[in-house]
């Protein structure tokens, strides 16, 4: 929970940062963002299902 925490606090500062400096915010839009960090994380989760699996 600490790592989301912090994750989060870098977040805001950095979101504070480039909107202070009137620059674009550096994150793709919203939804499709969103679904490309879930895709990452199950596309983690099948690799290390498979090499346990398969594997070990």
């Amino acid at each position: 929970m600490n790592e989301v925490l912090l994750a989060v606090f870098a977040g805001a500062i950095v979101g504070f940062f480039f909107s202070a400096v009137k620059l674009p915010l550096p994150a793709p839009p919203v939804i499709s963002g969103i679904m490309g960090i879930v895709g990452i994380y199950i596309g983690g989760m099948a690799h290390q299902t498979m090499v346990t699996r398969f594997f070990s």
